[in-house]
């Protein structure tokens, strides 16, 4: 009995509790619903806001770009129609300017009919002018002209007589040219210290053909080579060998070695030409730099600036009275230094005045004044000793001699070059008529190079073609033809031939 009252107490108890569980849940739920109902209003709330200030936004953006919009459709507008105005005028300047040229044309045809007029007259008047003078004269027109030249003649009679005797003479002068070059050819074989070669340098060829190739396609190639090394070509005079003619030992040198370097190669044209002409010329300066070393160290002058050993080094393709102005040089640094252990002297500066003491005269034809003068100026120029220039200045008594050194100098220079066979006066001169021949052509404006050719014969000129037109060519030719005969004694003509060449380079990418 208890334990049934016990049970349904605890059921009792049980179902309470459930009853108050589900009465506490559902008092909460009822507050939650509250609190989810107030969430939702505020957050709906809250959306309304954020969507009307959006809208306002949008609204001041879009009333933003409408003005903008405005604002470049009236820019636009104005544009165009500042365009519009400018069409307008301009069709109007053109219906002008239309009007002005048919008025101009107008005006050109009766002035046409007017000269055509003028013309007729004039025509008309020179024919009744030359009738009235026949009838003055006496004489007819071909009586007159006949009577015209007969003056002209009188009056050219000595410029003509001048012609006939320099025609008459030129076969003497051509002799006697002919046997002074037999001379000096006899005197070069017999002396023993001058230059092998003064006018030409022999090339040796495999077979005349090789002539053709050098001669090239109406004789293209060799002046490209003439012209690009300065020299003269002779191909015919000597089978199986190609003569180069320049008074320039220098030139003949190059001219020798690009042509040896063409016949090797075998392409001979006017490309490959220059491009060997370029190649020996660099061979040819470190011969100069290998020569004036050497010079240098035969003689024992050391610590000489490389520069002033280069210029040295040119000396050795100079002659001065057909001996050779390197050779000269050491001979007389020698002949110095024994001098000056004789006298006292300073062995050193003595060797190296003399041996610098025409220096000068590589440059002489490039940079004015007495090679005496040049040659001071380089040891300047170049910081050599003071003792040095002034042994080496006074050897043709131009300078006081200030020192022992600079007599001994100049007594060395008188022994070297004294002694029988080692010079030649009339090559020398010679060679200088070349030099000034060449420094004349050069004085004129426009020159690109010029060379003497044809034993001095000729002249031959090469112009800047952007500097002188076919006119001033033709002027420049007769002017240093003039020139020539005023400030030069030479036997026979000279011709002077000015070439105007013009190249266009592109190159094919």
């Amino acid at each position: 009995m208890d334990v049934t009252k016990l049970i349904l107490l605890l059921a009792a108890t049980g179902l309470s509790g459930v009853l108050l569980g589900y009465i506490l849940r559902w008092l909460v739920t009822l507050s939650q619903k509250g609190s989810i109902e107030l969430t939702i209003k505020q957050t709906l709330l809250d959306a309304k806001t954020e969507a009307q200030h959006r809208i306002d936004e949008a609204e001041k953006e879009s009333e933003k770009i409408l003005k903008e919009a405005k604002v470049k459709e009236r820019e636009k507008e104005q544009e165009l129609k500042r365009k519009e105005e400018h069409l307008i005028k301009k069709d109007e300047t053109l219906d002008k300017r239309q009007v002005d040229i048919d008025r101009e044309l107008e005006g050109l045809k009766v002035k046409i009919e007017e000269i055509k007029n003028i013309k007729e007259r004039a025509l008309a008047f020179e024919a009744e002018r030359a009738k009235k003078l026949e009838e003055i004269a006496g004489l007819s027109r071909d009586e007159a002209r006949t009577e015209l030249i007969r003056n002209v003649e009188k009056e050219s009679e000595e410029d003509l007589s001048v012609r006939l005797h320099k025609l008459e003479t030129q076969a003497g002068d051509t002799l006697e040219r002919r046997a002074k070059d037999i001379l000096a050819t006899v005197i070069q074989r017999l002396a023993t210290s001058s230059t092998p070669e003064i006018m030409s340098t022999t090339v040796s060829i495999s077979s005349d053909d090789v002539k053709g190739k050098v001669i090239g396609k109406e004789g293209r190639n060799i002046r490209a080579f003439e012209r690009a090394a300065g020299v003269e070509l002779i191909v015919d005079d000597t089978p199986g060998a190609i003569t180069i003619s320049s008074f320039d030992s220098v030139r003949r040198h190059i001219a020798k070695i690009a042509l040896e370097n063409l016949i090797s190669d075998g392409r001979i044209q006017p490309a490959k030409i220059e491009e060997m002409v370029e190649k020996a010329k660099n061979e040819v300066n470190k011969i100069i730099k290998e020569r004036g070393d050497a010079a240098a160290y035969e003689t024992g002058v050391l610590n000489l600036d490389p520069r002033v050993l280069m210029i040295l080094g040119r000396l050795h393709f100079r002659t001065s009275y057909g001996q050779n102005v390197l050779t000269h040089s050491i001979e007389m640094a020698h002949i110095a230094g024994m001098l000056a252990e004789e006298l006292g002297g300073d062995v050193i500066v003595a060797k190296a005045g003399a041996l610098l003491h025409d220096i000068g005269k590589a440059v002489d034809h490039e940079v004015p004044g007495t090679h005496v003068e040049i040659g001071i100026r380089i040891l300047e120029k170049f910081g050599t000793d003071e003792r040095i220039i002034k042994a080496m200045r006074s050897h043709h008594e131009e300078y006081p001699y200030e020192t022992i050194e600079s007599i001994i100098v100049q007594v060395a220079d008188s022994i070297s070059g004294g002694r029988p066979g080692a010079r030649r006066d009339s090559v020398e001169n010679f060679l200088k008529r070349l030099s000034d021949l060449e420094n004349i052509a050069n004085s004129f404006k426009g020159i690109e190079k010029s060379y003497a050719i044809q034993a001095g014969r000729e002249i031959r000129i090469f112009v800047v073609p952007e500097e002188v037109s076919d006119i001033e060519a033709r002027r420049m030719a007769r002017d240093i033809a003039l020139r020539v005969e005023r400030e030069l004694k030479y036997p026979g003509e000279i011709k002077v031939t000015v070439i105007r060449e013009a190249r266009v380079v592109e190159f094919a990418r």
